[in-house]
């Protein structure tokens, strides 16, 4: 019976908490009763089985403060890092100047859990230090053929876990990996994946990233690891909008154009209209290109497709985020910073870039400048400042 009363104690504290960050303006109101609900299971799943709270930041409080021109383009850029467990004093100063939104992680840069959670507090800090919005750090933890942290959940593949076809493993599996994740510092997956292959020579089936070939169940399983990954504190990443089922190559390295009619495009939507009705925070758009919707711009470029039909018609008021442009700039032929603008002024929020850190910084450069020069709208761009502030504020 004691047990029980310190559980509603402890569920009806973190209710009230919760109602006091929305009134305060630390959780977004779109967001907050889904992340509530969310949260306050979790702790009271934490609180029956005895086990001590992971700490988690302090969210940070809405600034009424307008940013300078090096944040309002700096909170943009997710970028990877130079070198392997150390960052580089350069990349330090970047994200003390506001030069940096997040970093992304990969396997290069994981070598022990200790030496991990070092890193990340160091990038973390570096933010503190400089005043600026906290870091984004974020890694790809898919599950199977793509996962940064070995040791880490997921336990099980998309492909095994669309085998189980449970939500509730999905979910459990999200919450894992997400307790793993904010374990060490890091605040987003760029998971789960949300593609639905059409044919079994389909990239992401070849690949082994799949959930299944029935987009109801892709929906199903990607919108429960994405609420496991969330209950915990850990951002989800629905990927790739609107979808690769009909790419056969990866769009990393190859240009990849998808003709397939919005008609055979739109079973693809649903895990997003799922997600979208979710709350969920980010979604990821594709690098491949798709002439129902925009026959001259990929996904991540195309405001037909970013704005008009991810947030027109289907609803979503998250962050937007292109998939790394630096691989499909070198499959172009361009530069990463001529996609970056534009990516920007096709009002994507966030700009991946896991090239060179001289790279990440030329982007950076071409950013500001025409932010400068004003070739990029300021109400866009303040618009995803406005969304990605929002969406740290509610870590």
């Amino acid at each position: 019976m004691a047990v029980v009363s310190r559980m509603r104690r402890r569920l009806l504290l973190a209710v009230a908490l919760t109602v006091v960050a929305l009134v305060s303006g630390c959780i977004p109101p779109v967001q907050a009763g889904a992340r509530a609900t969310a949260t306050s299971a979790a702790a009271t799943q934490r609180a029956a089985a005895g086990a001590a709270a992971t700490p988690r930041p302090t969210p940070v409080a809405r600034s009424s403060a307008a940013p300078n021109l090096s944040q309002l383009v700096g909170q943009r850029l997710i970028v990877a890092m130079d070198g392997t467990t150390s960052p580089s004093p350069g990349l330090l100063g970047r994200i003390r100047r506001g030069e940096i939104g997040g970093v992304i992680l990969f396997g290069r840069n994981v070598t022990t859990a200790t030496a991990l959670r070092a890193l990340t507090k160091q990038l973390r800090d570096a933010a503190t230090a400089g005043g600026q919005l906290p870091l984004l750090i974020a890694v790809d933890q898919e599950g199977g053929s793509i996962k940064r942290i070995p040791w880490a959940p997921p336990t099980l593949s998309p492909p095994q876990m669309g085998a189980d076809g449970r939500t509730s493993t999905a979910r459990s599996q999200g919450a894992a990996t997400g307790t793993a994740l904010a374990g060490l510092g890091i605040n987003i997956d760029l998971a789960p994946v949300a593609d639905v292959p059409v044919h079994s020579y389909s990239i992401i089936n070849k690949q082994g990233r799949a959930f299944s070939f029935n987009p109801s169940v892709v929906s199903a399983l990607t919108n429960a690891f994405a609420e496991g990954l969330e209950s915990e504190g850990v951002l989800p990443t629905m990927k790739h909008f609107p979808g690769l089922g009909y790419a056969t190559t990866n769009t990393d390295t190859t240009v990849v154009t998808i003709t397939a009619s919005k008609a055979a495009l739109d079973p693809g939507l649903e895990p997003y209209r799922a997600a979208v009705a979710n709350h969920l925070p980010i979604v990821m758009l594709s690098n491949a290109t798709y002439p129902a919707y925009d026959a001259a711009n990929a996904a991540g470029w195309s405001r037909a497709i970013g704005t008009d039909l991810l947030r027109r018609d289907l609803g979503f008021t998250g962050v937007t985020m292109t998939d790394s442009l630096d691989g499909t700039a070198h499959a172009r032929g361009v530069s990463s910073a001529s996609l970056a603008l534009k990516a920007a002024r096709a009002g994507t929020d966030v700009i991946l870039l896991t090239g060179s850190q001289a790279t990440s910084g030329a982007v950076f450069d071409a950013l500001y400048q025409a932010a400068k020069n004003g070739t990029l709208d300021r109400t866009s761009m303040l618009a995803s400042y406005a969304r990605i502030r929002d969406l740290k504020a509610g870590l």
